[in-house]
């Protein structure tokens, strides 16, 4: 199968999984927007074009937020794609603070993949943010989410310098240094 077949399998699955999903925006956006947002960044800023990461990209949220497995994920897309997904995947059975708290420890020990896959993930949640406030969130909690997110990527540092100028960029704005 080529490289473009396997990124659209791998997108018609991601949509799939997504499909009753909503961003938490006052529009409503289909949640799918946002994996495949995090695989634009990494192919038309970072100049990614490694399929794996494209596709952890895309898969990124699936169990996190869906019914899917990584079994399922690595019957369809290999073990690779799979560790790639688990890196950047928080355990929801722990507490809210304890999973943000794993997040900025495990940064700098991520693999380089797994690190571009975060990286991006940060950027478009970040941009997403000063596009719009989401439902319910107040600009105390936007802003505590810049702070944490600030040390996420302080870990993923020497991956990406476009993605990581990116995200310097959005702290200096919002003064988070």
């Amino acid at each position: 199968m080529s490289e473009v077949s396997e990124i659209i399998r791998c997108t018609n699955f991601a949509a799939i999984k997504h499909k009753d999903q909503k961003r938490k925006d006052k529009e409503g956006t289909p949640y799918i927007n946002h994996p495949i947002g995090v695989a634009n960044i990494l192919t038309q800023e970072a100049g990614i074009s490694d399929v794996a990461v494209i596709q952890a990209a895309l898969l990124h949220d699936t169990v996190e937020d869906t019914n899917t497995t990584f079994e399922e994920i690595q019957d369809h897309f290999g073990e690779e794609v799979t560790g790639i997904v688990r890196e950047v995947t928080d355990d929801k059975n722990l507490p809210k603070l304890e999973r943000k708290q794993k997040q900025i420890e495990h940064a700098p020990h991520a693999s380089y993949k797994a690190k571009l896959v975060k990286l991006a993930d940060k950027l478009y949640n970040l941009r997403d943010l000063n596009r719009c406030t989401p439902v319910g969130w107040s600009q105390e909690r936007v802003t505590e989410y810049f702070e944490w997110a600030k040390r996420v990527v302080d870990g993923l540092k020497g991956t990406s310098p476009v993605m990581e100028d990116q995200l310097t960029q959005l702290f200096k704005e919002r003064s988070i240094l």
